[in-house]
């Protein structure tokens, strides 16, 4: 392939860079306008979170403890919220090692916040927000992918997964196996975000592991992903602040990474100790690069990245 230096190749993907600058400047305008602080966590942590299907680059130490570098900034953020910050936000680089393809760089740019005593509809309500931030510092009318056109200007869609479900007629969504679950999702997947943004809420809550459970039905969990042209933007939840439902979880997460890939990541018992005082929280977090090639028409997440692979 024609290397990203290449005078011919720069002139193609230009137009998309240069969106992608002004998308940066706008939403930390935006973040910055809303009484946010903008934090930096480090990259090496001890544990990378709880993800059963994300692999993690690690870093071993001269002392010889491994260190990974963050796949999301999510547990360092919850402690400074125990700490008592209480509007923050990133915007930086993560990594997932193995993740590649038109929408998936191993290393790749995420924006991620939190607000203290919020509920998880405020944090989607800012989800749209920033779309539509992201739409006019592109100076586009609408978000593109593929043959997929979304408005998110229009009011956005907001449908819970079991009604999500039942519309293709999949089985209750409680009996499902994780493996079948995520079948099912990927089949759901293009239908949302498209003529408007869809809010997809409530996941069962054995696919949210870091999320609480919702007051109104506890099978349920306050997670929500934000789709837009059949691509997921963002996952969000009401986070989980309680310690020991919170290291249950991590445990049962770990033994499924055990059982399926050989690895196990270790327990943060310092990110427990921090729940214990964290306050009613909810977070979100974005894929920057790919909300910047669908309000710039890109095709690939290569395109939009300053130097790619």
């Amino acid at each position: 392939m024609t290397p990203f230096w290449s005078r011919d190749r720069h002139v193609d993907r230009a137009p998309s860079l240069r969106a992608r600058a002004a998308i940066v400047r706008a939403v930390r305008d935006w973040f910055h306008g809303h009484g946010f602080t903008e934090v930096e966590p480090q990259a090496l942590a001890f544990s990378p979170g709880a993800e059963v299907h994300v692999d993690a680059f690690e870093s071993r130490r001269k002392d010889g403890e491994l260190r990974y570098l963050h796949t999301s900034p999510e547990f360092a953020m919850k402690k400074l919220l125990a700490a008592g910050e209480e509007k923050i936000f990133f915007l930086g680089k993560c990594w997932r090692r193995g993740e590649t393809g038109p929408l998936h760089a191993e290393e790749f740019t995420m924006l991620e916040w939190y607000r203290a005593h919020e509920p998880y509809e405020r944090v989607m309500q800012d989800c749209v927000a920033l779309a539509r931030v992201a739409a006019l510092a592109a100076k586009a009318d609408a978000l593109r992918w593929k043959d997929k056109i979304c408005d998110p200007f229009a009011e956005a869609e907001k449908l819970g997964v079991r009604e999500a479900f039942a519309r293709l007629e999949i089985p209750v969504v409680e009996a499902l196996t994780h493996d079948a679950f995520s079948a099912a999702i990927t089949k759901i997947e293009p239908r949302l975000g498209s003529p408007t943004l869809t809010l997809l809420v409530e996941y069962p809550i054995s696919e949210a592991a870091l999320a609480r459970r919702c007051a109104h039905d506890a099978s349920a969990a306050e997670r929500f992903e934000m789709y837009a042209c059949g691509v997921e933007l963002a996952n969000g939840f009401g986070e989980l602040i309680d310690p020991l439902e919170q290291r249950a979880r991590l445990v049962e997460a770990m033994e499924e990474k055990q059982k399926r890939y050989g690895v196990r990541w270790p327990i943060d018992e310092d990110f427990l100790a921090a729940l214990a005082r964290m306050p009613p929280s909810s977070g979100v977090a974005l894929g920057l690069d790919r909300l910047v090639m669908l309000a710039s028409g890109a095709r690939h997440i290569n395109d939009v990245l300053w130097t790619p692979p």
